[in-house]
């Protein structure tokens, strides 16, 4: 798992980084907010674990422009303020969790693998190509965050290619899955469902290679 920790106090800061490598984990540190959201923008990071209280800009503004990047990046935030204001914030703008300083590693490391099992319970009903999203516990694809309504067939189309990205499928293993053994399916089946998606897709979204099969995403 790696991580982000972005906490303005160095001696904390080095001590957690030591720590969670112990526990199997790679962390990157950072003392400011502005390099944070830098990170968060250029890095490829599993969880972030943000301090409310940086030097630079407030721990909220972060969450919240983190959001804005990668809205499934999972935050942790830590806090010395007192009350419950914060916290509430901190959830109400995105935080998956919190934890008061001062705390326990221990707990630290507990509510990160609670996070890292949520996270992968998620990303295993996601399928995401692109702006494309297909949530299969949902039965849902949305393109550009706007939901679309599919056909069963076109979904069970766009699921198989999704499920294969880069990899070409024929038009044989599409109509396998797609139909029963048995059930009668017209020779130009699979083209009018690829036609009838690719109406409602970027023109590019599903690539046809003549002779072979179709493809989404990078080959």
């Amino acid at each position: 798992m790696r991580l982000l920790l972005v906490e303005d106090d160095i001696h904390l800061a080095n001590g957690l980084r030591e720590s969670l490598r112990h526990e199997g984990c790679s962390a990157d540190v950072v003392f400011n907010g502005y390099d944070g959201l830098t990170a968060i923008q250029s890095g490829d990071f599993d969880i972030v674990i943000l301090d409310l209280g940086l030097p630079d800009i407030d721990g909220l503004s972060v969450l919240k422009k983190a959001k804005q990047i990668n809205k499934a990046l999972p935050v942790l935030i830590l806090t010395a303020r007192d009350g419950i204001e914060s916290k509430v914030q901190g959830l109400d703008l995105g935080a998956d969790d919190y934890l008061a300083k001062p705390f326990e590693p221990a707990e630290l490391f507990a509510r990160l693998r609670v996070a890292s099992r949520r996270v992968n319970q998620a990303q295993s009903s996601l399928l995401q190509c692109g702006e494309v999203t297909m949530d299969t516990s949902a039965h849902s694809v949305t393109l550009n965050d706007g939901l679309l309504s599919l056909p069963r067939k076109e979904y069970m189309l766009l699921k198989a290619l999704l499920e294969n990205q880069g990899r070409v499928q024929s038009k044989q293993q599409l109509e396998n899955k797609l139909y029963q053994w048995g059930e009668e399916v017209g020779s130009n089946t699979i083209e009018v469902h690829i036609h009838h998606l690719r109406k409602k897709f970027p023109s590019d979204f599903i690539k046809t290679l003549r002779g072979i099969g179709y493809v989404v995403g990078k080959r």
